[in-house]
């Protein structure tokens, strides 16, 4: 039973609670280049969540052997492999999304989303938690990137998912296709979060499950900056107890 709460735990984190777009803000080259219809954004959320997945699973399975001292190029390499699989699987049978997300399909290769789960999470936890904590990530891509899309798409073109949608005397507003719309509907959607988030604590309500990352000031931080951190002062502390001992 722990291990099932803990998976979804897991799939909750990636999705709501550290959603990589609209609390940890990462990976912000793809979502705002390919979000200018709903079906890229779901093209290249689902895409990357496969890689995120699949990375993170078969480097939990190879954390006691990658030697520490190269795994950064051995997570590379791991990722660069699945991200070389998916693009020749869009490229064969879904060759319009492909010409849509073009060179942003290799580019996931060096997507910090996915390298930061290999070092952050599925080098130092089991596999199947790492498993459901690339889909969980990936997923709360997917679902950004989709939700940035559809609004630019729907305001832009008057579409969703190439259906259209407004009213056949609507006049889109070329700009959120565009460029400088990516950023606009990034910013309305994330202040909506965080307008919820405030709203909830002013009612009293427990609202830790909605954040925008960890809330501290990074400049005058006293605290350890990474678990890596926080690990080798650990093992010193350990190292100097067995000493006196």
């Amino acid at each position: 039973m722990e291990n099932k709460n803990t998976v979804w735990e897991r799939l909750f984190n990636g999705i709501v609670k550290e959603n990589p777009t609209f609390v940890l803000t990462l990976g912000m080259c793809p979502t705002l280049a390919v979000t200018t219809s709903a079906i890229n954004g779901l093209g290249m959320g689902l895409s990357t969540t496969v890689v995120l997945a699949l990375s993170n699973l078969m480097i939990s399975l190879l954390q006691k052997i990658i030697p520490d001292k190269v795994r950064i190029p051995a997570f590379i390499v791991i990722i660069a492999s699945f991200v070389t699989v998916i693009q020749l699987l869009l490229q064969g049978y879904v060759p319009d999304l492909y010409a849509s997300l073009g060179i942003y399909i290799p580019l996931i290769v060096v997507n910090c989303i996915i390298l930061g789960r290999a070092e952050a999470y599925a080098s130092k936890h089991p596999p199947i938690l790492s498993l459901f904590d690339g889909i969980g990530m990936g997923l709360g891509f997917s679902l950004a990137l989709t939700c940035i899309g559809a609004v630019r798409e729907l305001l832009g073109a008057g579409e969703v998912f190439g259906q259209r949608v407004m009213p056949a005397g609507y006049v889109p507003f070329s700009i959120f296709i565009m460029a400088p719309g990516a950023f606009f509907v990034l910013a309305a959607l994330t202040a909506i979060q965080n307008k919820v988030k405030m709203i909830g604590e002013k009612k009293g309500r427990d609202m830790s499950k909605i954040q925008s990352g960890c809330g501290h000031d990074c400049l005058s931080c006293n605290q350890a900056s990474s678990c890596r951190d926080r690990e080798a002062v650990l093992a010193k502390e350990k190292n100097g107890q067995g000493e006196e001992a």
